[in-house]
């Protein structure tokens, strides 16, 4: 079968690779791709947002799957455009998406439901989230509503600085139209997980936890990114933990779904904070994390395509997940200035030297083929994932594969997977 991936990541970059494994594909395909996908699939120079080219294309090329990436083309309505001309793809409809797209309708989707989540207040004037923000003191997350790149969260120590974030967002529009509404919400105190589970509509498969790290320096300070980093498993989603996700979570937020008449086709992941061992949402997201993605994918030892295809079609009675590895880091080298703004065109060495380490993938996320030569071409350049038998045998080979790879002020975090080497 011939499958395209859709986006230009790392995640992309991850999901191809692992979709080129499987015996059942004969050629894969991505829109657009990057210099890393490029030696695994044929690149399409395919904006991933038009969705109208995407499905010319997948219907041009013959395509048995398609399985969208990111998350702006599924809430841009591209699983639907697909479906509609009898493609079948990995991904949420426009509707399903919504639980992404707005922050607002996903926490009023778990109020609904009885979901666990942090008490919160939602604003479409800047004036009223400010009085708010003054009057309740103490900190606050400030989240615009609308989809920035995993950047429109401000954990806000205190009212005068909820009220700094608050400008910024909804006055100067930090993030465009994402910032027409925000969305303020207690602050939770515990360790933040993702748990990612693939839904056919009825039924769901878990995969494993993952653990993100966001900002961008060492000791989580600094601002915000896509993700510096992530590994599999943390230790603090135990087997009693990893129960309660389950029954006090997932399976609500199922039922939810299909009680509010929501097809959800694809993976959903679930941001997670965990107090005192009790889960807490702190998002939806609608497709696989970056970099989550990359250990997920370096963990599962099924057959990927068998599970993204039965979700797409609706029938994953037949999927059991499987894991080859015990624990998976993924380490980000980023270019300099990165999460503002940063130079591009810088060439990179070492990416093969590091792939002939046992152990190490390097995923491309930020890069691009300039006669042979690979040039750097985003703030988060490549990923650099390590397994292993034990988190620390992961992080050990993956920080081997980084000290291969150099380019003009590469940076990257040195404490990923803090939490599990260093026990506070």
């Amino acid at each position: 079968m011939k499958v395209m991936v859709v986006g230009s990541g790392g995640r992309e970059h991850a999901l191809a690779a692992r979709i080129a494994s499987s015996k059942r594909v004969t050629e894969v395909l991505c829109a657009p791709g990057n210099g890393g996908t490029a030696g695994i699939a044929t690149n399409l120079a395919v904006d991933p947002l038009d969705v109208q080219a995407i499905v010319a294309a997948a219907r041009a090329r013959e395509i048995d799957l398609v399985v969208v990436g990111p998350e702006a083309p599924l809430v841009a309505g591209l699983v639907d455009a697909l479906t509609d001309v009898g493609v079948v793809a990995f991904g949420p409809g426009a509707e399903a998406a919504k639980l992404e797209g707005s922050k607002a309708l996903s926490k009023r989707f778990m109020h609904r439901h009885g979901i666990p989540t942090a008490p919160f207040a939602v604003f479409d004037d800047a004036d009223e989230a400010q009085a708010y923000a003054r009057d309740r003191g103490g900190p606050l997350v400030v989240k615009a509503d609308g989809l920035a790149a995993g950047k429109g969260v401000v954990v806000a120590k205190g009212p005068e600085e909820a009220i700094e974030a608050i400008d910024r967002i909804m006055r100067n529009r930090a993030f465009g139209a994402a910032g027409q509404r925000v969305v303020l919400e207690s602050c939770l105190v515990g360790q933040e997980v993702s748990y990612h589970v693939v839904l056919d509509g009825e039924r769901f498969v878990p995969l494993a936890a993952a653990q993100d790290h966001k900002r961008v320096g060492d000791g989580d300070t600094g601002p915000n990114t896509g993700g510096m980093g992530a590994y599999s498993p943390p230790p603090v989603v135990t087997p009693d933990v990893e129960r309660r996700i389950v029954e006090q979570v997932v399976q609500p937020t199922v039922r939810g779904l299909i009680s509010d008449g929501i097809e959800f086709r694809g993976v959903l992941f679930i941001g997670l904070m965990i107090v005192d061992g009790d889960p807490h949402v702190i998002e939806y997201n609608v497709r696989f994390g970056d970099p989550e993605a990359q250990v997920l994918m370096a963990r599962y030892g099924g057959d990927v395509v068998d599970l993204f295809e039965g979700a797409a079609r609706g029938d994953l009675s037949a999927v059991k997940p499987s894991w080859l590895a015990p624990a998976a880091m993924c380490v980000v080298m980023a270019a300099p200035g990165y999460p503002g703004s940063y130079p591009k065109g810088h060439p990179i060495v070492g990416v093969e030297h590091a792939e002939a380490s046992e152990g190490v993938t390097v995923q491309h996320a930020g890069t691009r083929l300039s006669d042979d030569q690979l040039l750097t071409a985003g703030g988060r350049v490549l990923g650099v994932t390590g397994v292993g038998a034990s988190v620390q045998e992961a992080a050990k080979r993956a920080y081997a594969g980084v000290e291969m790879i150099s380019f003009e002020g590469a940076q990257f975090r040195r404490d990923i997977g803090h939490h599990a080497l260093r026990p506070s």
